[in-house]
């Protein structure tokens, strides 16, 4: 492990079983010299706390004072994070052994990558590809997000066909390396999008800076989230929807804001459609909230626009795909990352 420090934090609100259970995996397999694992409490009322203190002496503990969800509560985490690199863990990961070496490697050797990430596969079927993040994450010309190895709801299996390191444009904070200075620096997440979406937008924002964004495959976690926008409850959806808006107005270039906003809207409609017909009228309703409050923001999203492309130096990045997702995997039937052609 090279000198560089790093600090393994998970962040917990009310998941003392996931703490108690994953927790001694993370530890044995992040003990290395210079390595710190911390748990950064949303402010739980489930006796997450006194668990950490009374049977993990090893781990730092960051007491929040309330819950200000994945963005709020990793921002104010980092800010009391003095190792030179940080990992946004969730609390239900298993990371392999030797999953970190890796990672920092990579960050030593390349000073312009911003943040890396490992494969994350699936801990309950160990052999496919975990929806969160798989081998690594991208989005259509769009701002439909998806991954290798996950597009839509169809997971693949790992054969190994995602094993080369790469560029990438986004990666999942279900695990994420960064930086913890220049983490800061940026202004961390943004805590408008309380939750979903928001590491996309940071990972955005860096690339939008002349950073990289980079897939590690030799290191892998096992993650055991994950889910379909079937399986979403009403407050997801919301999230989901009103979240890659704000974040398609804040990063997208001026030439193609417009449009992309337009067709987004449209796009959206269709999929309320959709949802009223397989999920009920709750879904559809958190799209209507969600353009709603949209719409709301825009002042705000216009100012804090300017603000960003003050340090915007591209605009352009061969990992967003130049096509639409949604007309190549549903009517095309490209399923898979390797059907896609992003020459075209």
């Amino acid at each position: 492990m090279p000198e560089s420090s790093v600090a393994v934090v998970i962040l917990n609100w009310n998941t003392r079983s996931m703490l108690e259970r994953f927790l001694p995996d993370v530890l044995k397999n992040s003990n290395h010299p210079g390595v710190t694992v911390v748990v950064a409490d949303n402010g739980s009322t489930d006796g997450s706390q006194e668990l950490v203190k009374a049977k993990f002496p090893a781990v730092s503990l960051i007491r929040l004072d309330k819950n200000y969800g994945f963005a709020g509560g990793y921002n104010r985490a980092l800010q009391q994070i003095d190792s030179t690199y940080s990992v946004l863990l969730n609390s239900d990961v298993i990371p392999a052994s030797d999953w970190l070496m890796p990672l920092v490697r990579h960050m030593e050797s390349t000073p312009d990558c911003a943040a890396c990430v490992p494969k994350i596969k699936d801990l309950k079927n160990p052999e496919m590809f975990e929806y969160a993040g798989a081998a690594g994450g991208f989005i259509d010309k769009w701002g439909y997000p998806f991954c290798r190895g996950r597009i839509f709801n169809h997971i693949e299996k790992d054969h190994q066909q995602y094993n080369e390191a790469g560029d990438i444009f986004w990666g999942s904070g279900a695990a994420l390396l960064v930086r913890t200075r220049e983490f800061n620096r940026s202004g961390g997440l943004d805590e408008h999008f309380f939750a979903h979406m928001e590491e996309i937008d940071w990972c955005w924002r860096m690339k939008n800076r002349g950073k990289s964004i980079y897939y590690i495959p030799q290191s892998e976690v096992f993650h055991l989230g994950g889910g379909t926008l079937n399986a979403m409850s009403p407050h997801k959806t919301y999230l989901n929807f009103r979240n890659n808006l704000f974040m398609l107005y804040r990063n997208l270039p001026s030439n193609k804001l417009r449009k992309t906003i337009l067709t987004r809207l449209l796009l959206d409609g269709v999929a309320a459609i959709k949802l009223l017909i397989s999920d009920g009228f709750g879904h559809t309703r958190a799209v209507y909230r969600a353009h709603r409050d949209y719409f709301k923001r825009i002042p705000d999203l216009r100012r804090e626009r300017n603000n960003l492309l003050k340090n915007v130096t591209t605009t352009t990045h061969a990992e967003i795909y130049p096509q639409s997702i949604i007309m190549d995997f549903f009517l095309r039937g490209m399923k898979r990352f390797s059907d896609l052609d992003f020459k075209n």
